[in-house]
């Protein structure tokens, strides 16, 4: 990466004060480019979801996971949710979705409180495993709500073998302009759902799996308590990946427990975070980290900056960071100030191996909150910050009423915030192509086919507030 004419400015800068400068490319389409990744996690798109509470759930990860991504479990989590989530994971198709499913003598009711629960808009009715029906929100119109499904059902509906190809289950929706197939196993039970958007995403994505071909999963954990014997459970209860995780990560508590946690070989990566300096990344992989995450305050959730002053630009933070973890044969997550896809670019341009998306994608069917619309009627989820007092209580539960109380004093984040529903890109999957494709694009205005090769060949200029303002869309006009 290098700056246009050569000229670096002597400030620190974000995302929205710089900008790619196209370059000569025999790159000519967006397929040839690859964005799998190379720092162990075994991503195969650039993107991580953040640890939080609002956004980390087992719907998100087998989503993410199935395009090539990875969710961190956030640490608040107990260590029995943990495990069950990850086997919940582990067991899921790589191909198919995985519906959210009901009894012929449901209640209509039950099926329109789950139908926001995915995106594909479905419920599958089944009896002995098996599907005999599928309700989707048309199928509810105008019915009472104290209907049993077996009354509203779609009987006449797609289905194919699971031994069919993506290709196979598109051609064959396509034929009778159904959006959903029903995908069975050989004796006739049900093995998930397949859209027709899903059998063309099979052809783009490359699920991240591990070397059982299973789908990858990572948890967090935190400095404080046994760490060693908790990160073990985690290993155990076959998390792929582990992210050692604290606002601060550039402290003697840290640097400690990585280095217990690296005596113990768990036979994993791990991640530790988070920083914003060379002199942090540096002592974090002397320590024993695989990969340091960046970011102090770029985050929409938290307050970090405005309360105490401290932080870092994040463009210039990531770019310091991932210079001297690349001097020392290790890598670096960029944690926060997404706003964009554009900012995933210039993220992975600084040197980032990795993405860390957390607020974008709370708003989405995906993330475990409830869906809720607001009296306008837009679609919205809550979300809140890992360092809010709503965040704080949960994880100091187990502390004295006293205690809780004093930690209840001092937050560093929004404990309740509103995050909508894009009516356009509902669901994870919808971001995650809109995120892929703007990366892809800029590989190929980069003349670069790898991640690394739009690392070394990133051209970056710098802008004004007015040279940000003038690349936005105007869909209405001036």
């Amino acid at each position: 990466m290098q700056f246009l004419d050569g000229h670096r400015p002597p400030y620190d800068l974000t995302y929205d004060d710089v900008f790619l400068v196209p370059n000569r490319t025999e790159v000519t389409s967006r397929f040839d480019v690859d964005l799998a990744t190379a720092d162990g996690s075994g991503t195969t798109i650039p993107i991580v979801v953040a640890n939080m509470t609002a956004v980390s759930g087992r719907r998100m990860a087998e989503t993410v996971a199935r395009r090539g991504g990875l969710v961190v479990l956030p640490q608040d989590l107990p260590a029995r949710a943990v495990a069950e989530t990850v086997a919940f994971v582990k067991s899921r198709h790589l191909v198919a979705d995985t519906p959210v499913t009901l009894g012929p003598d449901a209640a209509v009711s039950d099926a329109l409180a789950l139908l926001p629960k995915r995106a594909h808009g479905a419920v599958v009715v089944v009896e002995d495993d098996r599907p005999v029906g599928v309700v989707t929100e048309a199928s509810c119109a105008d019915v009472d709500r104290f209907a049993r499904l077996r009354a509203v059902a779609l009987t006449d509906f797609v289905t194919a073998p699971d031994s069919a190809s993506p290709r196979e289950v598109f051609e064959l929706l396509d034929g009778t302009h159904d959006t959903l197939a029903v995908i069975v196993h050989p004796d006739g039970t049900l093995a998930g759902v397949l859209t027709r958007t899903g059998a063309i995403r099979d052809g783009i994505y490359q699920p991240a799996v591990d070397g059982n071909g299973k789908l990858r999963v990572a948890a967090a954990v935190g400095v404080n308590g046994d760490v060693a014997a908790k990160a073990r459970a985690l290993v155990d209860a076959g998390a792929d990946l582990l992210v050692v995780d604290t606002a601060h990560g550039h402290q003697q508590k840290m640097i400690d427990v990585l280095g217990a946690l690296k005596k113990a070989d768990l036979g994993v990566p791990l991640v530790a975070g988070n920083v914003v300096s060379a002199a942090g990344t540096r002592d974090l992989i002397d320590a024993g980290a695989d990969i340091v995450k960046v970011g102090v305050g770029p985050g929409a959730m938290c307050t970090t900056r405005m309360m105490t002053g401290v932080g870092r630009p994040q463009f210039s933070a990531v770019e310091e960071c991932a210079a001297q973890a690349r001097a020392m044969g290790a890598h670096v997550w960029a944690d926060g100030g997404v706003r964009h896809p554009r900012d995933v670019s210039l993220a992975l341009a600084a040197g980032a191996s990795n993405v860390m998306i957390g607020s974008w994608f709370a708003g989405t069917y995906e993330s475990p909150g409830d869906l809720r619309v607001d009296q306008s009627g837009n679609a919205y989820k809550e979300s809140f910050g890992m360092a809010s007092k709503r965040a704080v209580a949960a994880r100091t539960a187990t502390d004295t009423a006293f205690d809780r109380a004093r930690k209840g004093l001092f937050e560093e984040g929004i404990s309740s915030s509103r995050m909508r529903l894009d009516p356009e890109r509902p669901g994870v999957e919808d971001l995650i192509d809109h995120i892929c494709s703007g990366v892809r694009s800029t590989c190929t205005y980069a003349g670069a086919r790898t991640l690394a090769e739009l690392h070394e060949r990133a051209v970056l200029g710098v802008q004004s507030a007015a040279g940000f303002a003038e690349g936005r869309p105007l869909p209405a006009g001036w």
